[in-house]
Order: structure tokens, then C-alpha cells, then sequence
């Protein structure tokens, strides 16, 4: 007897919570003020990008592999190994180690999580997408919020040894429930594919305006992350009023998925319009971060939050719908690599930009850009013969 269609989700819910507890639970943690924190700033540079690295290049590999041997094995497969991977560290408890257990963590985060994305998918209708990725993203935001908070909680506690004891657990505790609540869902029978047609589909306006609306809110979302705390400090800000500005951000990120999933599905929103919408409001958000003061920081929060959890639904959705199901894996793995390249993008070009003049002008610029992407969309669509509202 199959299982209610609640309880399949519920553990998909939790992969994706524990991929951005994981990751962001270590990542603001590796610089501050505990025994075993990172001291070099170079260190922390590599370290860092060790799990974002080993996602970006390995999510389409799980993704398609996803889709040859079926997806829950891999989901499986990789939270039992973050398990192993945080795990290793916990037992060892030595520097060096971390680096392993970082790569792991990161190679493992590649296999689970595009792997949950493409179970999201498979289980629920076509009709219900934008609900389920809706609520998929609204755990998975909440991971990116509590992750900082509880980690630094768990490594003055502990030290990072008892934090990654609690990743081990919680990873542990995810794939015995996947393996006892999601149901196994075959591989479907599909077209040998050349790398012609890879690169065809991969190239499609289809492919490319979801994904590029993907990774632009993400880049808005990593600058605010990171960049919002020094506009806060620079308006006599204290380090609790800029965490709460950014706890902001990615509240309204988490709160907001749920209804615009909800929206798309019910016909309220076109695919098309929530993601132009999306896209304004960070840009908006972007702006808003520009102007002095306190206020300015706290609506750029408010704004590049709701951007981002507009797109994120709405965006995978639209992935999800027109990629037929054999697909699917390949498709979320190569859209996640897109927002992981924003992910890095976004503070790259601030970052540059406010070393050249100032930080206002980074955000700017990234602002100008949120904001002309959809209006290229559109051009280009002229110029291709197509109408505009088939956007």
C-alpha cells in the first residue's frame, strides 16, 4: 500500500533543509572566535569554496546519473554519504580532516540534492509543482537562516567536532527516513542523447529564462548575505541588528515560496510574470541597499527576500514542466549549477566594483542588470518572431 503523498515529501523537505543547514552552518562559523575556527584568510577562501566547488561540478553528473539508475538510490546514496563525510571529521577531530570532510560534504550535498529536486518533481502532479517546490524551498530557506544561528549555538557548545556530530545525525536520521518514506520511482525509458543535443537543450530559451532568473536571485541573495551586514555597519549598525537584517532576508524568502508556489499552480501568476516580478523586486532590493541609513538596509532585505522567493518556485516549476521526465535530474543538477555560478557571481562583481568606487555603485550595477534581464528576454523574442506574452 502506497503511502500518502504528504508523507513521501516530508523527507524531501528535510534533504533539502539539511544541504543549506550544511552548508552555512560551517561556512559562518569557520572564521570566528572558537579554538579550532580558521585563522588564515586565504584558508578560509579555499575552504569555503570547497563545497561550493564540489557542487557546481559534480550536481550535473549526480543529476544525470539520477536519471539512469533512479533517483532515490542516489538520494539515498548521497545522505549517507554526508553522514560519512561529516562524521569522519567528528571521530578525527583534526584540521587537516576538515578538508576532507568539507569536499565530502560538498560531493555528497551534489547527489542529494538534485536528486530531492527530481523526486519533487516525479511525485507530485504537473498541476502542483509550484506548491511543491514552494514548500521544498521553504525548508530548504529555513536551513539557510537557522544555519548560522544554530551552528555558532552548537561550535561554542562544542567546538566544530560537536557540530559536525549533529550533521552526521541529522543526515543519518534523513536517509533512514527517505529510505522508509519515499517511494521508488523506476527510471524512465528515454532517447539516446548526444552531446549536440545536451548543448540543444541546455541553450533553449525554455532552459535558459528559468535558469538565468535562478541565478541572478541568487547572486542578489548572496550579496545580501554578505554584503548588507558592512552597508548596516557603515549606518552604526551593531553585528546583532545586522544578523537580524539578514535573518530578514531569508525569512521572507522562506515565507513567501509557499504562496507564490501556490499562486502559479492556482493560474493567479503566469511563469513569465512572477519571474519578471522577481527579478524587479531584488533589483529593487539592490537599489534600496544603495541609500544611507538604516531604513535603506532594512527594505533591500525585505525586497531582494521576496524577489528570491518568488523566482525560486516559480523558476523550478517552470524547469520541472517542460523537461520531460527522464530528464529531470540532468535538468535540476545543470538549473542548481546555475545558481550555485550566481552564487559566486553576484558578490565577485560587488566585491570588484566596490573596490574600483564604492559599494553602492556594486549594488547598482548588479541592480541594473536584475532589471534589464527581463526586458532582453523580451527583445529577443521580437526579433525571433515570437509574441511577447508566449514568454
Amino acid at each position: 500500500m502506497s503511502k500518502p503523498l504528504g508523507v513521501q515529501m516530508w523527507p524531501l523537505y528535510a534533504a533539502g533543509f539539511t544541504t543549506a543547514f550544511g552548508a552555512h552552518a560551517v561556512a559562518a562559523n569557520l572564521g570566528g572566535f572558537s579554538e579550532d575556527a580558521v585563522k588564515s584568510l586565504m584558508t578560509l577562501g579555499i575552504l569555503l569554496a570547497l563545497y561550493d566547488g564540489a557542487e557546481v561540478v559534480l550536481k550535473p553528473v549526480f543529476g544525470t546519473v539520477a536519471d539512469q539508475i533512479g533517483a532515490r538510490p542516489v538520494l539515498l546514496a548521497g545522505l549517507v554519504g554526508f553522514a560519512v563525510a561529516s562524521g569522519l571529521y567528528a571521530v578525527a577531530d583534526s584540521p587537516g580532516w576538515l578538508w576532507v570532510a568539507r569536499l565530502g560534504q560538498g560531493a555528497a550535498a551534489s547527489a542529494f540534492s538534485p536528486s530531492a529536486s527530481a523526486l519533487v518533481a516525479r511525485l507530485n502532479p504537473a498541476g502542483k509543482h509550484g506548491r511543491a517546490f514552494g514548500s521544498y524551498g521553504f525548508y530548504k530557506s529555513i536551513g539557510y537562516t537557522l544555519g548560522p544561528l544554530l551552528g555558532g549555538a552548537l561550535v561554542w557548545l562544542g567546538g566544530f567536532r560537536l557540530l559536525f556530530t549533529v550533521m552526521a545525525v541529522l543526515a543519518a536520521v534523513v536517509a533512514a527516513w527517505a529510505f522508509l518514506a519515499v517511494p521508488a520511482v523506476p527510471p524512465l525509458p528515454r532517447r539516446r542523447q548526444t552531446v549536440v543535443d545536451l548543448a540543444r537543450r541546455v541553450t533553449d530559451p525554455g532552459f535558459l529564462r528559468p535558469t538565468g532568473a535562478l541565478a541572478g536571485a541568487t547572486a542578489a541573495l548572496s550579496v545580501g548575505v554578505g554584503f548588507l551586514p558592512v552597508t548596516g555597519a557603515a549606518a552604526g549598525l551593531g553585528t546583532i541588528a545586522t544578523g537580524a537584517a539578514v535573518s530578514l532576508l531569508a525569512a521572507t524568502a522562506a515565507l513567501i515560496q509557499p504562496y507564490a508556489g501556490r499562486a502559479l499552480d492556482s493560474g493567479r501568476v503566469r511563469a513569465s510574470t512572477g519571474l519578471t516580478i522577481g527579478l524587479v523586486a531584488a533589483a529593487a532590493g539592490l537599489g534600496c541597499a544603495a541609500l544611507p541609513g538604516i531604513a535603506g538596509v532594512l527594505v533591500a532585505a525585505i525586497l531582494i527576500g521576496a524577489g528570491t522567493g518568488l523566482i525560486t518556485p516559480v523558476g523550478f516549476a517552470v524547469l520541472a514542466s517542460s523537461t520531460p521526465s527522464s530528464r529531470l535530474g540532468q535538468t535540476m543538477g545543470t538549473a542548481e549549477l546555475g545558481r550555485e555560478l550566481g552564487d559566486a557571481a553576484g558578490p565577485l562583481l560587488v566585491g570588484a566594483i566596490a573596490t574600483a568606487a564604492t559599494l553602492a555603485a556594486g549594488y547598482v550595477v548588479l541592480a541594473i542588470l536584475l532589471a534589464v534581464a527581463p526586458l532582453a528576454v523580451v527583445v529577443a523574442a521580437i526579433r525571433r518572431g515570437r509574441p511577447a506574452r508566449q514568454l
